[in-house]
């Protein structure tokens, strides 16, 4: 162990590590679950992306253990499985086979620009200010779905009898709005009883808190009807075939002369937002845990003290993409809830080996791992954003110019609910700041090029 991971010259031991991975599997693991719902509407055999939403983690994850021996883990991810379904499939008339295909062609784009060094170059060329931003913004967006799944949160219509004209003759509700719940719900009780649990012991300085956090909540959750214990027969061993969605990708009409834009901008979407949710992640979760910093690497490649532990990192999810879409899910993206296991201690490369392994075993023992509900994960989420908020405090906010595009990052990651939505305002906010303020030199290059393109993506996906 010692040998493949280093763990003393990171700073780490085997228990550390395990506890780890184990953290993250448990705050992740329902993607197992999720991503075959959400896929299966277009017609894919549930069962068959339920063995490959694990096996395109297991994969993934064990090349970000192996290749970059980083404390990552690699699965489907939530928000572009939504795009696959309901942009790609349902709205632009893509069939789910060729959907697949133009996963599998992203992800060898994102190969294309690891191994040319590209999205290595756009991680240098985001400023300091803005990548303290990413990870606060990073730990609010974590923070607001574990608050969300924790159930402390209902949606309702700001006035019920105002409804907006969609101009043809349909409607729908008007403003709808987040409004604390009354806690009458047990999922909201017991992750109450969860978060007090997690924060009392953190402030006890209970080293495996968060962990511990979620198997007691999980405990105390059977007393209250919301952890449901399986029942134990030999159907839970048994496997779903993975032949229904196994090499199942078509190409055929993809860049017919009627489709060709369509198709293009469809696999730049897709590129653009495994990218950055991906180095908005290792940016967010990476530097406060010392990962990817100057001091963390054994080698430096250059002035600026870029790890190649990054690129490792990157070449690791950028292959996952392809090797899920040919197993039969959309795209693959490194987790932020890795942040989860890096708070608990994780620093290499064995906590996404225990990762992977607790994947392995949920594929023969699906009913035990649906046992964690999410009223016991959800305080773990909530703990890690109070963690990753502490990075703020470096941003000059008495600097206009670095404290609207900061702010930006924060607000548009945290109300949309997206990583790359964050990164995409604050870069633009950023440009424009510094162009008002006569220091448009102090823009990377890099920066204005990705900033053009975010708002290209913007506006394709409005014609779209």
């Amino acid at each position: 162990m010692e040998k493949l991971f280093k763990l003393k010259e990171h700073g780490t031991d085997v228990k550390t590590e395990i506890l780890g991975g184990t953290t993250t599997f448990l705050t992740m693991a329902y993607i197992i679950f999720v991503n075959p719902q959400i896929l299966g509407l277009t017609g894919m055999d549930q069962g068959a992306v339920f063995t490959a939403t694990i096996l395109a983690a297991v994969i993934g994850t064990f090349i970000m253990a192996f290749v970059a021996n980083v404390p990552f883990a690699v699965a489907p991810g939530m928000g572009l499985n939504a795009f696959f379904t309901f942009t790609v499939v349902f709205i632009l008339g893509y069939s789910w086979q060729q959907a697949l295909a133009l996963v599998f062609l992203c992800g060898l784009i994102n190969v294309f620009i690891t191994v040319t060094k590209i999205r290595k170059m756009i991680v240098k060329a985001i400023p300091e200010s803005l990548q303290y931003a990413i990870s606060g913004g990073i730990g609010l967006f974590i923070a607001y779905l574990g608050i969300k799944q924790a159930g402390f949160l209902t949606f309702t219509a700001e006035t019920v009898n105002r409804i907006t004209d969609n101009g043809d003759g349909s409607g729908m509700f008007a403003d709808i709005v987040p409004a604390l719940t009354d806690f009458t719900n047990p999922t909201a009780q017991v992750a109450l009883i969860g978060l007090l649990i997690t924060i009392v012991l953190l402030l006890l300085k209970v080293k495996s808190a968060i962990l511990v956090g979620i198997v007691a909540t999980t405990f105390i959750g059977i007393f209250f009807g919301v952890t449901q214990v399986p029942e134990l027969s030999m159907d839970m061993f048994r496997v779903p075939s993975l032949a229904p969605t196994l090499f199942q990708l078509d190409f055929n009409g993809l860049f017919a002369v009627d489709k060709l834009f369509i198709t293009l901008t469809t696999i730049f979407a897709f590129s653009l937002t495994d990218t950055f949710d991906t180095i908005g992640t290792f940016l967010g979760a990476g530097r406060k845990s010392g990962i990817f910093t100057e001091e963390d690497a054994n080698a430096v490649e250059d002035s600026k003290g870029m790890s190649t532990k990054m690129e490792k990192a990157l070449f690791a999810d950028a292959t996952a993409t392809s090797i899920g879409a040919l197993l039969g899910t959309s795209n693959t993206t490194t987790y932020v809830e890795s942040a989860a296991g890096i708070a608990q201690g994780a620093k290499t490369g064995l906590a996404s080996v225990t990762t992977g392994v607790l994947f392995i075993v949920s594929l023969f023992l699906a009913p035990i791992a649906l046992m964690v509900p999410g009223a016991a994960t959800a305080p773990a989420l909530i703990v890690v954003g109070i963690m990753m908020a502490e990075g703020l405090q470096n941003i000059d906010w008495q600097d206009l110019t670095i404290a609207v595009p900061a702010f930006m990052v924060l607000a548009f990651m945290g109300f949309s609910a997206s990583i790359t939505n964050g990164i995409a305002f604050g870069f633009l906010f950023y440009a424009i700041a510094k162009i008002v303020d006569k220091k448009a030199k102090e823009v990377h290059p890099i920066l204005y090029v990705i900033t053009v393109l975010f708002i290209l993506s913007f506006i394709l996906t409005a014609v779209a």
